[in-house]
């Protein structure tokens, strides 16, 4: 069953991919819609599976640690003010206006609250491939936004341990930071010292593809330590990435990941996103998901964006940065997750902000297309 389901999603997100870049759109919209349409709210032709959500895990980590590879680490840290006026203007007016949003529903106010930690979550999965699209991924804007996620999952993480400590669920502060501050002062130093003695030492091993084995190693190691610390795998996966693009090996890993990633892994985790959505019952809270969906998109936007024009971008960068952050993509869904497990969210809402998150996720590739694309011509007509 799962060969078959995986012809069918190649097949399907390479076709649908095509017809979008010829309808002037990222290839990523295309891969997203045919999902839905492949899966059991259209066509049922392909269902989620325990195999199929491991196929798209992996797809998610290569694709980070695809552009974790292709960073400038120097232009990384000349954007270092961008990434953290953007992450923390993309926290800030999602929480506040989520936290009234919640009031006015008649949420308590932990659950309003947890309503806006939700609306500050982004994952920038989905805008990385957009970007990688435009060639705008190693510009000074790609950079920032990468950053700015980076900052934007640490802080929401740290922020949801204390509101959960508060609403009395059995989480202890200290290990939760301790854990991240662990995880990236490791990563850090690891990065610096073993990374480059691991790929030497593996790679002259007497068998084949030893350089590339060691980078997945690596890869997959980091992803790991990430989630079990509390950070989104897909944060680990970009930081193995820019670790290994500052060795000599750089070029000839991103050429076989970016073949192994983008031939299976990755095509099927775009695809995934559509599959995975469930629309029964969703007319029921029509006007809650388009009131939500508005808020969510715009609340993201205009934070991010009004930090990066703090940050020094003119206004059209600061709109693309902005609309990059709108997807919260699969760092919202374990969120919303938890919330339900922790009674912070009801059966109904969590249908709901499924449906919200899927929006976000599918309106980020055009509206970047939109504001990057009218920058250059801006850039061009002056």
């Amino acid at each position: 069953m799962l060969i078959l389901q995986l012809a069918i999603i190649l097949v399907a997100a390479k076709i649908a991919g095509s017809i979008s870049v010829r309808l002037g759109q990222p290839s990523v919209l295309g891969k997203l819609l045919i999902g839905i349409v492949l899966g059991p709210s259209v066509l049922g032709l392909v269902t989620e599976t325990e195999a199929l959500a491991a196929f798209s895990q992996i797809g998610v980590i290569l694709l980070m640690f695809i552009a974790g590879l292709e960073t400038d680490l120097d232009e990384f840290k000349r954007t270092g003010k961008a990434s953290t006026f953007v992450g923390f203007g993309g926290i800030i007016v999602p929480l506040v206006v989520g936290y009234f949003a919640g009031i006015m529903m008649d949420l308590t106010s932990f659950q309003s609250l947890f309503l806006g930690l939700l609306l500050s979550a982004t994952s920038v999965s989905i805008s990385v491939q957009a970007l990688k699209e435009m060639n705008q991924l190693k510009s000074p804007e790609g950079t920032a936004i990468l950053g700015a996620a980076v900052i934007d999952d640490v802080v929401v993480i740290i922020a949801l341990a204390f509101l959960m400590s508060f609403a009395g669920g059995e989480v202890d502060l200290t290990i939760v930071i301790l854990k991240k501050v662990l995880f990236f002062a490791g990563a850090i130093l690891v990065a610096w010292k073993v990374v480059p003695w691991f790929l030497e030492k593996f790679a002259s091993l007497k068998v084949t593809e030893t350089v590339i084995s060691a980078a997945l190693i690596i890869c997959f190691v980091y992803a790991y330590l990430a989630e079990y610390t509390g950070v989104a795998a897909i944060i680990g996966a970009y930081i193995a990435g820019v670790a290994i693009s500052v060795t000599d090996y750089k070029h000839e890993i991103f050429e076989k990941v970016e073949t192994i990633g983008y031939s299976i892994f990755v095509p099927v985790f775009f695809t995934s996103i559509g599959i995975t959505a469930q629309f029964s019952g969703i007319m029921n809270h029509l006007g809650l998901i388009v009131l939500l969906s508005i808020v969510a998109i715009l609340t993201k936007l205009v934070g991010a964006a009004t930090g990066a024009k703090l940050a020094g971008f003119g206004w059209n960068s600061s709109l693309g940065i902005g609309a990059a952050m709108v997807s919260r993509g699969e760092v919202a869904l374990i969120l919303a997750a938890i919330g339900l497990e922790s009674k912070l969210l009801s059966n109904d809402l969590f249908a709901v902000i499924v449906v919200v998150i899927l929006v976000t996720t599918i309106v980020t590739p055009p509206m970047m297309k939109w504001f990057f694309t009218t920058n250059r011509q801006t850039k061009s007509a002056a």
